[in-house]
């Protein structure tokens, strides 16, 4: 049964089952909780409604009938996915019915020192699935299906999902009152200050994690956690809130990561066609985050369905494609969004091991309705050259069986690269490290850029150098374009 039933204006939350109106005071139920979340649904199949909305904790929640359809549809991974067993994946969505005004007075405090790419969405937000489909012959279908759903407004991926693996297998057994438990344990957790390291206990295991602050070098990695002795049991250590496993995305695009780059800097429309939810989430997420240290401002769907209430809006053929990255795994698609520039298609994933087979570059028009195989679809040519030295490093590193994890801070590193040699040329003498003081419009715009001041000549001739990393004594002395 739905408890969040009830379609209209979002409101504020008080204690379960009772309103309360306006913004909510630090000490006020449900407080704590909401600086991480907004509440908590799980989603099951009913042989006659479908995908179907049992529970939304806390309960005075309250989702539009839009919310709900949409967190239903995208909870479930669609028919082409077949997936057995569990899964998580997450997906985006707009909030309905304006926007609401904040009811934790720390959410503005906490934006302000936190990277622009980790600031709380206005007005979308970000479901993160654990999905369950195993057999079972008590019910009628033959097969348990249920998904848990975490809805926050925080893009922290990794930290959600590393919740849920702990909680979602546990509630599947003991259902509600586990639920509620976990909902009380949270809402005793401190607010995600950014610079903090902060220990979040659940369900008897203490999870350590660093919130990203703005004063944070990107060039880094992550900062030195706190000392584990006075904690019983040893928490569990998460070295990022948010990044995901770089390499691992990027396995099969390798070869093309800089076009990539290109297509996200620029804003251009792209569909991405996965084999599950899991892969086309991942796979988006991974896109609008290799613009680090800037956001992503276009609009972006992980996962996304022909059930979604803006199919419409994003598949007409009346105007331009939108700028936005869509994630799907059902082929229509394909002939739906045939006029789309850009599509990617991703193939199965492959055992980790030797580089996978990389996707080639094809013409849009070899582009099949049906049998459409793994390859970049786009007649986009790019004006960076592709890192041939980046390629054999990587081959390298897989060959030695170098960690995941460094190949990841490798391919970051070079991501971070690409994109600073776009920013320094745009950004004037005066906004250029100390050249603003502090909170004015250059630290607003480049919060994450720590770079000397030069004067104006030598920014000038420096825009026109390459990178430092390409300059060798092996290559011939670069010469300066004349004026």
């Amino acid at each position: 049964m739905d408890q969040g039933s009830g379609a209209g204006p979002h409101r504020a939350r008080g204690c379960l089952g009772a309103p309360s109106c306006g913004a909510r005071a630090p000490g006020a139920p449900w407080a704590r909780f909401s600086a991480w979340l907004e509440c908590v649904c799980v989603v099951t199949f009913d042989l006659e409604l479908g995908q179907a909305l049992e529970l939304v904790y806390p309960s005075d929640f309250q989702l539009t009938d839009k919310e709900k359809s949409s967190i239903c549809y995208l909870s479930f991974p669609d028919s082409h996915s077949g997936c057995l067993g569990d899964t998580q994946f997450c997906f985006r969505i707009r909030q309905c019915g304006g926007q609401r005004r904040p009811w934790h007075t720390d959410d503005r405090h906490c934006d302000s020192g936190a990277p622009v790419s980790l600031q709380r969405e206005p007005a979308h937000y970000f479901g993160y699935v654990y999905f369950r489909q195993v057999k079972d012959s008590s019910v009628k279908r033959g097969y348990f299906q249920k998904s848990l759903v975490l809805v926050s407004r925080l893009p922290f991926v990794r930290l959600f999902q590393a919740l849920l693996s702990l909680v979602a297998p546990e509630y599947f057994d003991k259902l509600a009152p586990c639920l509620e438990a976990v909902c009380n344990e949270i809402d005793q957790w401190p607010a995600p200050v950014p610079g903090q390291t902060l220990n979040l206990p659940v369900m008897g295991v203490v999870l350590q994690v660093h919130i990203p602050s703005s004063a944070d070098k990107p060039e880094s990695g992550p900062p030195k956690q706190c000392s584990h002795k006075n904690l019983l049991p040893a928490p569990v250590v998460l070295t990022s809130v948010h990044e995901l496993d770089l390499f691992r995305c990027f396995r099969p695009v390798l070869a093309h990561v800089q076009l990539l780059w290109e297509l996200m800097l620029l804003g251009e429309p792209l569909l991405v066609l996965a084999p599950s939810p899991a892969v086309s989430s991942e796979m988006v997420l991974a896109l609008t985050s290799c613009l680090q240290p800037l956001k992503f401002c276009c609009d972006y769907r992980p996962y996304f369905t022909v059930h979604d209430s803006e199919f419409k809006e994003f598949t007409t053929r009346t105007q331009a494609p939108p700028s936005v990255v869509l994630g799907v795994t059902n082929p229509f698609f394909i002939k739906t969004l045939q006029h789309w520039p850009h599509v990617l298609r991703i193939g199965e994933p492959k055992m980790p091991g030797d580089l996978p087979k990389q996707i080639k570059l094809k013409k849009p028009s070899r582009l099949k309705t049906l049998d459409t195989k793994p390859g970049l679809y786009t007649a986009y040519t790019t004006y960076l050259h592709r890192d041939k030295a980046l390629l054999r490093r990587l081959l390298k590193g897989l060959q030695r069986k170098r960690p995941s994890d460094v190949q990841t801070a490798v391919l970051r590193q070079h991501l971070l690269e690409l994109t600073q040699s776009f920013i320094i040329p745009l950004v004037g003498p005066g906004r250029r490290g100390g050249g603003r003081r502090a909170g004015g419009a250059g630290s607003r715009l480049w919060p994450r850029l720590r770079l000397t001041p030069l004067p104006p000549q030598e920014h000038y001739m420096a825009s026109l150098m390459p990178l430092q990393k390409s300059i060798t004594p092996w290559k011939a002395v670069f010469q300066v374009p004349p004026f």
